[in-house]
């Protein structure tokens, strides 16, 4: 049995330690806040309110329309793409930061599908887990009823066997938001490429958190987000992938993507009436990029690459993996017999940094009850319990105490105060 002071040893013997000071919410240890929601939102760095702010005061007070050029905000999406691409397993040059997951992800799922039309293909399907982020799923229908295809959802474990003749796109997101389940990247490529499908990957809940290897899986076309585990603020904008072979047949063809924005113009300050797709990633680019939001981004994904030095991402990863173990196993010997079902992979190569649990009845006044205490996760209907665990500031005694917040929510009947079932708006 794990005790409160293994998992004190364990956090002063902790490599990443160090790194936990660059996030302000460690300002909130004296109320007990125990921060477990950083795949939906990651917590504020340090550096980020003083960085807007000089932005504010300092670039658009005073250099305004001028920062576009003296302060470098013309190149600052760009700058920050080349950050995030090691990150992913991409080359300088091959990432780029606009829009949002959903908006990025209409731009890549249409390339996908210009390419097998291109192909002369026969092939009608797009296929996607059905338990995708419904984001995902409501973009691929609209673009499937847009071109005549067919959206075609099943349960993971039956998508391999769907990959026949018949699918033009593979549409996966690398972590499951729900389960937390971690699909295998280069597998399902290699298999959908076997098909004459393309793969396209949302690394929303994986960017930062898992290694990953778009090139090396020989990946297609992936999307990311900047909020999560990239700590680059509420709505933050996101980012995209192609391969280099696509990118070199969309120069080829003068492919431009639906979304044919001013910036995405190979040249913008030229002002013509008509369009010419930008060179490379940039065709990917639309309108004016948020300044004070790719500020907060770049603080953020400075936050990861702060890491190098103690391991990167493979130390993230190794933490990771110990601290969902950790929680899951006292979960399970703590709180047994009260209903809580691991639905998140025991096998850790399996498995995203998170871990989840279903309750079939309470699993909303539940995670009400943990927010009350000061244990911040969310809830994800119809009955999953969801904890996120970002290594470069969640602590080994961050778990323990934790559960056993949970531990007393749960013996104590707690969660079924009424308070606790009032549903608000974002859960």
């Amino acid at each position: 049995m794990i005790t409160r002071a293994d998992c004190v040893a364990r956090d002063a013997a902790d490599v990443l330690a160090p790194l936990r000071a660059q996030f302000a919410m460690t300002g909130a240890d004296a109320e007990g806040l125990i921060y477990l929601d950083g795949n939906s939102l990651g917590a504020v760095p340090a550096a980020t309110a003083a960085r807007v702010q000089a932005v504010v005061e300092s670039e658009w007070g005073v250099g305004l329309v001028r920062s576009w050029n003296t302060a470098g905000w013309i190149d600052l999406g760009q700058r920050i793409a080349d950050k995030i691409a090691p990150l992913v397993g991409a080359a300088p040059g091959e990432v780029i930061v606009a829009d949002s997951t959903s908006v990025n992800l209409y731009k890549v799922l249409s390339a996908a599908i210009a390419i097998q039309q291109a192909r002369a293909t026969k092939a009608s399907q797009i296929v996607s887990e059905r338990t995708n982020f419904p984001t995902d799923l409501y973009i691929a229908e609209t673009l499937a009823r847009a071109h005549g295809l067919e959206l075609v959802l099943a349960n993971a474990d039956d998508i391999p066997a769907l990959l026949g003749d018949r699918v033009a796109v593979l549409m996966m997101t690398h972590v499951n938001y729900r389960t937390g389940r971690m699909h295998r990247m280069a597998d399902l490529t290699k298999a959908a490429h076997a098909a004459g499908a393309l793969a396209v990957w949302d690394l929303a809940h994986s960017a930062g958190a898992v290694p990953v290897d778009l090139n090396g899986a020989d990946a297609d076309f992936a999307v990311g987000c900047g909020y999560k585990y990239l700590n680059g603020g509420p709505g933050a904008p996101a980012f995209a992938w192609a391969h280099p072979r696509h990118v070199a047949w969309m120069e080829q063809e003068q492919w431009r993507q639906p979304l044919s924005g001013w910036l995405g113009h190979a040249a913008p300050f030229a002002f013509t009436p008509d369009y010419r797709p930008g060179a490379g990633m940039s065709r990917f680019i639309c309108g004016t990029p948020p300044m004070l939001s790719l500020a907060a981004l770049e603080c953020g994904v400075d936050t990861l690459r702060s890491a190098a030095p103690y391991g990167g991402m493979a130390a993230i990863r190794e933490k990771s993996t110990a601290l969902t173990d950790g929680f899951i196993a006292l979960v399970e010997s703590r709180c047994a017999g009260h209903g809580l079902t691991l639905v998140t992979p025991r096998e850790t190569s399996d498995r995203g940094s998170q871990a989840s649990f279903a309750h079939a009845t309470g699993g909303y006044p539940i995670m009400q009850a943990l927010i009350a205490r000061g244990v911040i996760g969310d809830f994800r209907a119809p009955d999953i319990l969801r904890f996120g665990f970002t290594p470069l500031y969640t602590r080994f005694v961050d778990v323990w105490d934790a559960v056993a917040h949970l531990e007393q929510v749960m013996t104590t009947d707690e969660w079924r105060e009424p308070r606790f079932d009032v549903r608000a708006a974002v859960t």
